[in-house]
């Protein structure tokens, strides 16, 4: 190290961490002279923002006290320390008599409190930064480069998620206010929904839209469509978005979303050659193998330009875990905002180490609270992606059940919403009894019914109704789409 670094982190060593003792010491005075002060501040003020050991325990004190509906002033609180406690070299009492006389005014009590609050939040920062230096110097087995990297984004995205001031009890005319707005903005949204939209109105009816911090679990057998249904949804809300910028600089979410997807089966060329494929509806299979007319070709040209300017962010790392899904997550969200998460699939995701080694299901329990976790950490809609059990095969209803998810257990519990994909078409196909028979034409019935037809069965919803929506599949695009009204034959789930 040269001398020049070395008189850098000498100087850092003896800087002083950022704090305002008079501050502290003047709200702590008007608190004690009029406890009606506390409630100024109380909403955002904890006792660990106080710099100073001896004040923080007094606001810790305090605050107990007048909780209990008792009054705080310097001959009550007294009795709450030893007779022979000092601070600052005084017997307690006569140093909370000197804080009442320090007292500022009950006025400036939340400017004080903010104040405090902010130092506070200096001074963890101080504390990550030091954390990082001091490990990235020791350099622990345990804790190699990218988990101190995804370490230190969560307690950063934490310390800025957290001790918001902007909290407790609204007017009612506030909250009217807030109600309206929410309502003037499902009325801008495509759909009028509460939600973000899907792209499917018979769905979105169904489900009010996507909701803000639910964490919605699709699970299906294989060939069903479980990426092709996430990939149509994740389109139509980035085709959709809109955004507002608000006066402090920042954009706000008027119609459709961000959209975050992480695969970690397919490539993002592969994905974006589906998405492509959708909706230009050509053949994947042709674009793969170069086989596209001028026609198709222009189709493609054009909805790979408009894609360019889609707001739909992949990340093709495969098996992350779920805590380094979170740490992208949370960037994401920082750096260019999020609306929607999906996550293909669920069972590609590791846990810790310590889960994995108590066995899968424990494992799958950790990433499913985490994912829900997450879900309401960044207040978006959350789709994960589920394999389902080979049971449903064994079946002569495979319509799939809740006891089908594998580990149901832990995902059934954390999700908020789960939905099957089921194509009756698929079982069909594969049923198929020798021509000109009885049986056949029977079948051939069965398979014009079911022909470009698929079911979308809500199993659980936590706040809406559960039940079928039918839409229309078109296997050559793998889209999905609304039916028909003469096409649309409603059906109860139990």
């Amino acid at each position: 190290m040269d001398s020049a670094a070395k008189l850098d982190n000498d100087t850092m060593a003896t800087r002083q961490a950022p704090h305002n003792l008079e501050a502290e010491q003047q709200l702590l005075g008007a608190i004690l002279v009029n406890n009606e002060t506390f409630y100024r501040v109380s909403d955002f003020l904890e006792p660990h923002h106080f710099f100073d050991p001896n004040l923080r325990e007094i606001y810790e004190k305090t605050a107990t006290l007048i909780r209990a509906g008792k009054i705080a002033s310097p001959i009550t609180l007294k009795t709450f320390f030893a007779n022979d406690h000092t601070i600052a070299d005084m017997p307690v009492a006569q140093y909370l008599l000197r804080l009442t006389s320090q007292a500022t005014s009950i006025i400036n009590a939340e400017d004080y409190g903010l104040l405090i609050m902010d130092l506070a939040t200096r001074r963890d920062l101080i504390q990550i930064g030091t954390d990082v230096v001091n490990i990235a110097y020791d350099a622990p087995i345990d804790m190699p480069p990218r988990t101190q990297i995804e370490d230190a984004e969560r307690r950063l995205f934490g310390l800025a998620e957290k001790g918001r001031s902007d909290g407790g009890f609204l007017s009612f005319a506030t909250a009217a206010t807030e109600a309206i707005e929410m309502a003037e903005a499902a009325y801008k949204r495509d759909g009028q929904l509460s939600g973000i939209s899907t792209g499917l109105k018979d769905l979105d009816l169904k489900m009010g839209g996507l909701q803000h911090s639910d964490l919605i679990i699709l699970a299906a057998r294989p060939a069903m469509g479980k990426t092709s249904l996430v990939t149509n949804i994740a389109y139509n809300v980035a085709s959709a978005y809109m955004s507002e910028e608000q006066p402090d600089g920042t954009l706000k979410t008027m119609n459709g979303g961000v959209v975050g997807f992480f695969s970690l089966e397919m490539s993002a060329e592969q994905l974006a050659t589906r998405v492509i494929a959708e909706q230009a509806m050509v053949s994947s299979e042709k674009i793969r193998r170069g086989k596209v007319d001028q026609e198709e070709f222009g189709r493609i040209a054009s909805k790979a330009q408009e894609m360019q300017i889609t707001p739909l962010h992949i990340d093709q790392t495969g098996g992350i875990s779920i805590a380094q899904l979170s740490a992208r997550a949370r960037r994401l969200k920082r750096q260019r905002g999020l609306d929607l998460l999906i996550v293909d699939y669920l069972q590609l995701l590791t846990g810790s180490s310590s889960k994995a080694s108590q066995g899968r299901v424990q494992e799958i329990t950790e990433i499913t609270t985490g994912l829900k976790a997450l879900a309401k950490e960044l207040a978006v809609p959350i789709i994960a992606l589920s394999q389902l059990s080979r049971q449903v095969e064994n079946r002569d209803d495979k319509r799939p059940q809740l006891a089908d998810l594998r580990e149901s257990g832990s995902i059934e519990q954390d999700a908020d919403v789960v939905v099957f994909i089921y194509r009756e078409e698929y079982y069909l196909a594969r049923a198929e009894p020798k021509p000109n028979t009885e049986e056949y034409f029977a079948w051939q019935a069965e398979m014009d019914r079911a022909m470009g037809k698929a079911e979308i069965i809500i199993a659980k919803q936590r706040h809406g109704p559960t039940g079928i929506v039918p839409v229309s599949f078109t296997p050559e695009f793998t889209r999905f789409a609304d039916l028909a009204p003469d096409e649309y034959i409603p059906e109860s789930y139990e």
